[in-house]
């Protein structure tokens, strides 16, 4: 165990913690081998290797510094021990690890995956066996819903597409006073066509117009072809709704073909590979919607940033702050669940209100397990995040 001193978010959470209703004692209440006396095991499904890895490695290194911190007190005697697979950037091997994490670990909960493809590979697995699933940053409503019925043991950490599409397009037509924008998919990805059709509807409704629609596969290298002719529609700004490895390739050539107008994306655009892939110089006038800003004045984010840079050196970006936040939710919740039971860890996530959080100062669920919560958006200079704004909830 590293030696850390317990920083102010710590025991901010366990001060808060203790006045939320309804936190149970005594013995451990889990059954089916769900933990082992003051053990709570927990199951964490990421993607440590693969196309979108540093998504995985970064909510992981949050997780983990969480959970050490948590581990050091305690929750009311128990502990939390990680049990972690990798489920290698794809959906199979997602289904997989849950699997195994729910057969062979007997966890009472899992954390993860990063992506909301990946995420839904585990969701019938997860409602079959009754095991509560947080998702950290799996954006798509379907993660937590598919075909109108609530998944009841899925929940996530992030806000959802509709609301940071909703953002970005506002953003575009408000801020940057740009409306007419072609928007660039990866038709591969969920994720990438929800974000697109939000950004259309809220630009439309904003007076704007969508003049061009492309499209590319994740893995793609060679964007050069499609940016012409999105370049050839003239367009004021272009949405790019999809994950850092690509769209770091789609910045560098834009620029290089003289396609200089603004870009706007969404949270998968938040690796410190952006920057490596498309180069500083290509990174002039773009903008994403993101869950945090390391630059945020706000006490608790700077704090969170001086630990996390004191484990890892280096400056936590929104997935390293998601998966802080996810240890931190689901420790809240066991606190109030008296225990490993996941039944009891399920309902007490469902009544999860007023909780601070990094990428939250009142964190709740809807209806529907999605987080009310702020978004930020984020710009570049000299190859380097700085904040824009903060946008709230209506």
């Amino acid at each position: 165990m590293r030696k850390r001193k317990l920083n102010a978010i710590f025991m901010s959470f366990m001060l808060s913690a203790g006045v939320l209703a309804g936190c149970a004692g005594g013995k451990d209440n889990s059954t089916g081998g769900q933990s082992d006396g003051d053990t709570i095991k927990v199951g964490v499904n990421l993607e440590l290797s693969g196309n979108v890895a540093s998504y995985g490695q970064g909510i992981n290194e949050g997780i983990e510094l969480a959970v050490e911190e948590i581990n050091k007190k305690g929750i009311d005697g128990k502990k939390i021990e990680l049990i972690t697979v990798d489920n290698k950037s794809d959906a199979a091997e997602s289904t997989s690890a849950a699997l195994k994490l729910i057969s062979q670990d007997k966890v009472s909960v899992i954390l993860g995956a990063s992506t909301s493809t990946n995420s839904i590979a585990q969701v019938q697995i997860a409602q079959d066996n009754k095991i509560p699933v947080i998702a950290p940053p799996a954006t798509s409503p379907d993660v937590t819903v598919t075909d109108g019925k609530l998944n009841d043991y899925i929940f996530r950490t992030s806000f959802i597409d509709p609301y940071q599409g909703e953002i970005a397009a506002n953003f575009a037509a408000k801020d940057l006073k740009l409306k007419n924008a072609a928007v660039l998919i990866d038709s591969s990805s969920d994720y990438s066509k929800g974000l697109a059709n939000s950004f259309k509807d809220s630009l439309e409704k904003n007076g704007g117009k969508v003049i061009s629609e492309e499209a590319y596969v994740a893995k793609d290298t060679d964007f050069r072809a499609t940016l012409t002719r999105i370049k050839a529609k003239k367009p004021e700004v272009v949405y790019v709704p999809g994950y850092y490895e690509e769209v770091g390739l789609i910045l560098k050539q834009a620029r290089e073909i003289g396609l200089d107008v603004p870009f706007v994306g969404g949270d998968g655009w938040d690796s410190p590979k952006l920057a490596e892939i498309a180069g500083a110089d290509a990174l002039h006038d773009v903008y994403f919607t993101n869950h945090y800003s390391s630059s945020d004045t706000d006490e608790k984010v700077q704090n969170f940033v001086k630990v996390f840079k004191e484990e890892y050196n280096k400056t936590p970006d929104a997935f390293n702050a998601l998966g802080y936040d996810t240890g931190y939710l689901l420790a809240d919740a066991i606190k109030r669940a008296g225990g490993g039971d996941p039944q009891k860890i399920k309902t007490a996530l469902e009544e999860t209100e007023g909780l601070s959080l990094i990428t939250s100062d009142n964190f709740k669920y809807d209806k529907n397990h999605n987080p009310i919560k702020s978004a930020t958006i984020l710009s570049f200079e000299n190859g380097k995040q700085i904040f824009k704004t903060k946008v709230n909830p209506e």
